[in-house]
């Protein structure tokens, strides 16, 4: 009985995914949608890396801001408006995501983000910078933080994954991606509904999940090359080794929702725990973007760990 109901929910499943298939979006569409007055490119080996630099364009010691999976430059929004007086700021669409776009082979380490990164501050002529990433971002900036000691001063991690993960609810994506098949199937189908309800378990304030949201967060995923892209991280999840999570050195300040149903919040204190010279900050009410769901509380606390 438990089968039956097993291969029925799937071939509805696979029914109502066929319904929502959609085409590629080609990029000079979305360029023309969602570019901004300070949006720039810069080649990185074959790649088109959209970035925008912004604040204090004199302040020798930027804060880089590197977004989540299936997220873009525009998650920092209103965080970059509330520092950029008193701080430069630079973002980017990471390959795989946003206006970037995949990498030429469609394949993603730790090792191709470090080198990445590398390339993409020397072409910016940084030299050090305080680096702060959410989720997958935060693990690819502690990463790279241990990389390249020289150019990353201090760091700063929001809801970033690095450890294993034990009892979260986990990701709608990843669960479909494990699907033999039907993950190949979302290559070409993104059901809108789908990107809301993955939002949605992001939020502990579900009515900050707006329809303006709703639809960039799809419509970067449709940017010609990034469903590939996204499938080939769920599939191949880049798998970060916590023993390292010891050796780093920089200063670091640790931000977490306490609802974050994706990444527990207990996560935070094992950050805390392992790094040296580090300081915490839980948020109550706020789940797995707190930059997104509590970007005051989160501008105030940077702006006093930086200083």
């Amino acid at each position: 009985m438990i089968k039956s109901f097993k291969i029925v929910a799937f071939l509805f499943t696979g029914a109502f995914l066929l319904s929502s298939c959609d085409s590629d979006i080609p990029v000079a569409q979305l360029k023309a949608k969602y570019l901004k007055p300070n949006s720039a490119f810069v080649d990185i080996d074959g790649v088109s890396v959209h970035y925008i630099m912004e604040g204090r364009i004199e302040d020798s010691l930027p804060i880089v801001f590197i977004h989540g999976t299936s997220a873009s430059l525009h998650t920092w929004d209103t965080l970059s408006s509330l520092l950029k007086s008193n701080k430069k700021i630079i973002r980017l669409d990471l390959p795989a995501f946003g206006l970037t776009g995949p990498n030429r082979l469609n394949q993603y380490t730790f090792n191709f983000y470090n080198q990445f990164l590398d390339e993409f501050l020397s072409k910016l002529n940084v030299t050090k910078c305080i680096v702060a990433g959410n989720s997958l971002g935060g693990s690819i900036a502690w990463n790279y933080a241990i990389a390249s000691p020289d150019k990353v001063k201090q760091l700063i991690l929001l809801d970033a994954s690095g450890y294993p993960k034990k009892d979260e609810k986990g990701s709608l994506g990843f669960k479909l991606a494990g699907i033999p098949v039907l993950n190949q199937a979302l290559k070409h189908i993104s059901p809108i509904s789908l990107i809301r309800k993955s939002l949605e378990d992001a939020f502990y304030n579900k009515s900050l999940v707006t329809e303006k949201m709703v639809q960039q967060y799809h419509d970067m995923l449709l940017r010609e090359g990034n469903r590939a892209a996204v499938l080939e991280l769920f599939q191949h999840p880049m798998k970060a080794d916590p023993a390292k999570i010891k050796t780093i050195i920089q200063p670091t300040l640790i931000i977490w929702g306490k609802e974050d149903q994706l990444i527990s919040y207990k996560n935070a204190a094992l950050f805390k725990q392992d790094i040296r010279n580090s300081q915490m900050l839980v948020l109550d009410n706020v789940g797995h973007i707190p930059m997104e769901e509590a970007p005051n509380q989160v501008a105030t606390a940077i702006l006093g760990f930086i200083k």
